[in-house]
């Protein structure tokens, strides 16, 4: 246990647990330890955000660095500064007594300089017989020193989220622009569909882009955006992809449908006399297959689906699937109406149709008798997942800032 390292403040000026708390690790650098001044006050600017600091403070920062003579802050050395606080403002940019005394305030509270006050509150050192400081009253650069790994992972955490800021915007630009020009070539040369709801929910995203700042918000303004992408490519892959011949269609429908229900069979046997199984299956025309979307964006659409996943983690689609099964039997939907949907919309998108079907549980009488009318939907044409994805995102969006 070490004593006699920690001082109180002059004056009128409170004494603090943080206060104590930061004076005992300074008084634990390690023997020996050095680093380049000017590298230190760097990470502080990059990390001033998570510091809590101002330019100003930052500028205080820099003047007292230069009333420290050597390049480097050494555990060895003399590390109190005692420059008048004329002579601060002066290396401050003439910054205002008063802005100075806050800053000052400022880089203590942020644990980057410590107060070392004299009996009477002055700023000055005392020379030993053989010239140097024996004892030295101002402002301590030792946190600086101290913490010098930690202000470097700050500004490298500062840095990364500056990064991903920055990929997010721009696949927000290329996103917006893509499905912008998809509109407007589906109405140009018109392409069935209703494009004026894609539109619609084009502006809407955009109005909720603007308000969004942080990572969080701009990636779930993404999601969005990248859904209705989707959508619009979906329903251009409809009319302009052309089909194959009959005979060809059929061979390879029939190759489909038996790996569908291979992938069932494997996740959960089935049997004929199942509740909810027709006694005669009419022959249905061909789907087609809607795009799978992204896991990460699905789960953060459906959150719920994970907690029936084994070890409550979903890393994959058929981690997915599986838990998928395990909610189709919880909710009471037969497997013969999973198995179409599955047939019908192909077996990840079955899988997160039973995530958002869990997701509204609440608000749904019958699940077997919903999915199965989404089924049949799919099977018009006439229903994608992605607006029900988007919903749910923008719902989980909402009550996340609630909670906040």
């Amino acid at each position: 246990m070490q004593t006699g390292n920690v001082t109180t403040p002059f004056g009128r000026r409170p004494m603090t647990l943080a206060l104590v708390k930061g004076q005992l690790a300074t008084a634990n650098i390690k023997a020996g330890k050095s680093v380049d001044k000017w590298k230190v006050y760097r990470s502080a600017c990059e990390a001033r955000a998570m510091l809590g600091l101002r330019d100003r403070a930052l500028a205080v920062l820099n003047a007292l660095l230069t009333f420290y003579p050597e390049q480097e802050l050494s555990e060895e050395s003399n590390l109190i500064v005692f420059p008048s606080n004329a002579q601060l403002a002066i290396r401050a940019n003439g910054i205002a007594g008063t802005t100075l005394r806050e800053n000052l305030a400022l880089l203590v509270q942020a644990g980057l300089i410590q107060r070392n006050d004299s009996p009477n509150g002055k700023r000055y050192a005392r020379k030993s017989n053989d010239g140097g400081i024996e004892t030295a009253y101002g402002f301590s650069l030792a946190p600086l020193l101290a913490r010098s790994e930690e202000l470097a992972v700050m500004a490298h955490q500062v840095a990364e989220e500056s990064r991903r800021l920055r990929v997010i915007k721009e696949r927000i630009t290329i996103t917006r622009r893509d499905i912008r020009k998809l509109i407007s070539a589906a109405m140009e040369e018109g392409a069935a569909g209703n494009w004026q709801s894609v539109e619609d929910a084009l502006v809407s995203a955009i109005a909720r882009l603007k308000t969004a700042k942080t990572a969080v918000s701009l990636e779930a303004c993404l999601d969005e955006l990248t859904l209705l992408s989707e959508e619009a490519v979906n329903m251009l892959e409809v009319q302009l992809i052309p089909q194959e011949s009959d005979t060809n269609d059929s061979g390879n429908r029939h190759h489909i449908q038996n790996s569908n229900t291979e992938s069932l069979n494997e996740l959960e046997p089935s049997s004929g006399k199942e509740q909810g199984e027709r006694a005669v299956q009419k022959p249905r025309a061909p789907a087609v297959p809607i795009k799978a979307f992204p896991l990460g964006m699905v789960l953060r659409a459906c959150p719920q689906i994970s907690d029936y996943a084994s070890g409550g983690v979903i890393s994959n689609w058929r981690d997915l699937m599986t838990a998928a099964v395990v909610v189709r039997s919880m909710l009471g939907v037969s497997p013969s109406a999973y198995q179409e949907a599955c047939e019908a919309m192909g077996p990840e998108n079955a899988a997160v149709a039973m995530a958002c079907v869990l997701e509204r549980a609440g608000h749904i009488n019958s699940p077997g008798g919903y999915l199965r009318d989404l089924t049949r939907r799919t099977e018009r044409a006439e229903f994608s997942l992605g607006p029900m994805l988007m919903a749910l995102l923008r719902a989980n969006e909402t009550s996340g800032r609630r909670l906040a």
